[in-house]
């Protein structure tokens, strides 16, 4: 059983179609890279796995539960691109305070050790660096001991070490048998890191593969220039059919 999926999905906002009858599933141990410019339906997907939507026609499941189940919600962790906490609270109460929600979350040492936050367990969140700050986030995201992560965008406003240091972090996850849905606008990031690449324009998918065959698609074998390839082939598409 896949870990989260979704079956044929719409989601309309009036006559908006942000999403067109999509089908995406993440297995165990699998980390998904979501691509697609701005608009391109990446926000909603993720926020009906979250349970934060609904779609207006298909199915969505998260561990064969409903998205906004309890049991669904008990099983999963986010870090999202607009995340904010409290500032004056330390590093160790946070990560506390967040493991009180589950039933079975990690020992603490193993989320500090694997954040990557040994010796700033006690210093203020509104003391930390920017890096330091987003991997307390990450420490939040997987204390539940979750077996879903979604990642948006954890790496934007980073310097490259913060960057590739978090990186470590996410593969650790996966290494350790989590599954991960991430979206990033950042290629090489989803090269680095993701098992399979799945491109969204227009609220449809329109490739999928893993990222060494998605570099197949252009001569110069690099992903950004795959994946403007794609997109501008399907911006082409669309308008044809309009026409």
């Amino acid at each position: 059983m896949p870990v989260a999926e979704l079956s044929g999905v719409t989601k309309r906002y009036g006559e908006v179609t942000a999403l067109a009858g999509i089908s995406l599933a993440i297995e165990p141990g699998e980390l998904v890279a979501l691509l697609g410019p701005n608009g391109a339906g990446k926000t909603t997907a993720v926020r009906i796995l979250l349970g934060l939507a609904a779609p207006t026609t298909g199915h969505a499941a998260v561990f064969g539960r409903h998205p906004a189940s309890r049991h669904a919600r008990l099983r999963r962790g986010a870090l999202l691109q607009v995340a904010k906490v409290p500032e004056t609270l330390r590093v160790r109460e946070h990560i506390e305070l967040f493991s009180s929600y589950y039933q079975n979350p990690l020992p603490m040492e193993e989320v500090v050790a694997a954040a990557g936050l040994k010796g700033i367990e006690k210093r203020l969140f509104g003391d930390l660096s920017g890096g330091q700050k987003q991997r307390v986030l990450f420490a939040l995201a997987i204390c539940g001991n979750p077996g879903l992560l979604f990642l948006d965008e954890p790496t934007v406003g980073l310097d490259v070490e913060s960057r590739r240091a978090l990186w470590g972090r996410i593969r650790g996850f996966a290494a350790r048998g989590g599954s991960v849905l991430l979206t990033t606008h950042y290629l090489d990031e989803a090269d680095a890191l993701a098992h399979r690449v799945v491109v969204i324009n227009h609220g449809r998918i329109v490739a999928e593969g893993t990222p060494r065959e998605i570099k197949a698609r252009t001569a110069s074998g690099g992903l950004e220039d795959a994946f403007l390839a794609i997109v501008g082939q399907d911006e082409g598409t669309a308008e044809e059919v309009m026409q």
